[in-house]
């Protein structure tokens, strides 16, 4: 299942910046859009996977994933 985020971003100064807006503090900036993009993509791959090793531990023992549709 492929799920898609969304993002502000904004030229300033010559530097892109942005924020996907389903996750608080995942940001990042990049010289091109291209590169703001990427970056992007690896800060909300690198968010989720401490969100989901974090909710891992948290279990504190077995635990069941799901997958929850909006």
């Amino acid at each position: 299942m492929q799920i898609t985020y969304n993002a502000v971003i904004r030229q300033v100064e010559g530097w892109w910046i942005g924020w996907v807006t389903e996750i608080r503090g995942v940001g990042s900036q990049g010289e091109t859009r291209e590169e703001l993009i990427e970056n992007l993509r690896s800060a909300l791959g690198e968010a989720l996977e401490m969100n989901r090793a974090e909710a891992i531990s948290a279990c504190q023992g077995e635990y069941e994933e799901i997958s929850i549709e909006l």
